[in-house]
């Protein structure tokens, strides 16, 4: 069962909300960053991001940072840029980009149901960033970005989420990337309803947020071994979606060089495992198991011959069947993780952008691949195995600054 709480959100004002909201702190870094919120004082950057306050030589992982954060979220709150909501509600956060379009409910999710397994995972996290969003959550005593949830959609929760938003939202705006934005603050009466239709969800799955819902779990064995008050840390901030709504993009792959090889011998090498057709219609790879090549200002498609990957849940997918059969053996990227020669291209940009960073010269191949889909995640969550390192990459992503989840509704700044 999915055991969601509504809580008591700390969020903006109407007329300041589109001013406030900021994108992930995970998808700028911190040059840019900085950029994004030059004289906006109000950014949420801010506050998610404290360390665009300080020059180069201030290691954004200083203690001093960290405080900055929370003196930043006092700042907000006492300014009246940020309010508390008087009883704990419910949220429904919709996003439209271009036809796509996805609702979800925002609520706490349950830290024990992740620690024991019921909210799945699929990828490994890095200690590092584990312990600069553990650090983070706890200094400012709030959880102030969203993990990403899915589950297997319901039609009754379907009907739910339609009759919440039949209201008027309390915000709808578009930002800088064109992506619509409309929030809905739920009457407290749907609270029950809500929970009871949830109570049924056997699983929650993260789509995105591995770090997020990690840091969440170790702030809440932190603050109970310092014996802190208050039950706050048990839940963390989640916008859960049906799977049918949500959209994965390919994630694509440039190479720096061929390690040595000549392209003919390059293509000589790889056939022992893929068919190479000639071309490759539109640039993107049309179905799975097929995979765009393009090299030397032409694009061919790469098919894997029968026999050559195992059909399970992680073997099967098409960044396995490149890794092991293909960047590993033949081009030497022992862990995509770690190795320089291979960067990781979103497919929000395009092949336009594959095509530009090899023509460069910067680098010698790129491929484009076609998306993992969510009945894939979700099989491999389910069967407890770990996904290869970028395999997904959503669109759009969530807003941070619409609301926070505070661990407690104690007087500002305590």
């Amino acid at each position: 069962m999915a055991l969601l709480q509504p809580f008591r959100g700390l969020r903006p004002p109407k007329d300041l909300v589109q001013q406030i909201a900021a994108p992930p702190y995970d998808v700028m870094n911190r040059d840019e960053a900085r950029a994004f919120s030059a004289g906006n004082e109000k950014s949420f950057f801010h506050v998610s991001r404290p360390e665009i306050e300080f020059g180069p030589d201030v290691d954004e992982h200083a203690d001093v940072v960290y405080a900055r954060g929370r003196e930043n979220l006092n700042r907000f709150r006492q300014a009246g840029w940020l309010r508390m909501d008087e009883a704990p509600v419910f949220y429904v956060y919709r996003q439209k980009m271009g036809a796509h379009v996805q609702t979800g409910l925002v609520a706490a999710a349950s830290v024990e149901e992740y620690d024991d397994g019921r909210i799945r995972k699929h990828e490994l996290t890095r200690a590092d960033k584990e312990d600069d969003r553990t650090r983070h959550i706890d200094a400012l005593g709030a959880n102030d970005e969203p993990v990403f949830l899915t589950y297997r959609a319901d039609p009754a929760i379907d009907a739910l989420i339609a009759e919440a938003t039949r209201s008027t939202p309390e915000y709808d705006f578009t930002t800088e990337d064109g992506i619509g934005h409309t929030f809905w603050v739920l009457d407290r009466s749907m609270n029950p309803r809500i929970q009871r239709a949830f109570e049924k969800v056997p699983r929650l799955y993260i789509a995105d947020g591995h770090h997020r819902s990690a840091a969440a779990s170790r702030v809440r064995k932190l603050r109970r071994a310092r014996g802190e008050a208050g039950a706050g840390h048990d839940g963390f901030l989640a916008v859960i979606f049906p799977h049918d709504q949500m959209q994965i993009l390919d994630y694509n792959r440039v190479v720096k060089d061929l390690r040595g090889m000549t392209p003919e011998a390059f293509l000589a090498r790889i056939s022992g495992k893929f068919e190479i057709d000639d071309e490759l219609p539109g640039k993107k790879p049309g179905a799975l198991h097929h995979f765009g090549l393009y090299l030397q200002g032409r694009w061919r498609r790469l098919r894997p011959k029968p026999g050559t990957f195992p059909n399970t849940p992680v073997g099967g997918l098409d960044v396995s069947i490149l890794q092991n059969n293909l960047l590993g053996p033949v081009l030497g990227i022992g862990d995509p993780r770690t190795d320089r020669r291979i960067h990781f291209v979103g497919g929000i940009r395009g092949t336009e952008e594959l095509e530009r960073l090899v023509d460069s010269g910067e680098y010698a191949v790129a491929f484009s691949m076609f998306p993992t889909s969510l009945e894939q995640l979700m099989a491999i969550a389910d069967a407890n195995e770990i996904m290869p390192p970028k395999s997904t990459w959503f669109e759009p992503k969530l807003r941070s600054g619409l609301v926070l989840h505070p661990f407690d509704a104690a007087p500002l700044g305590a």
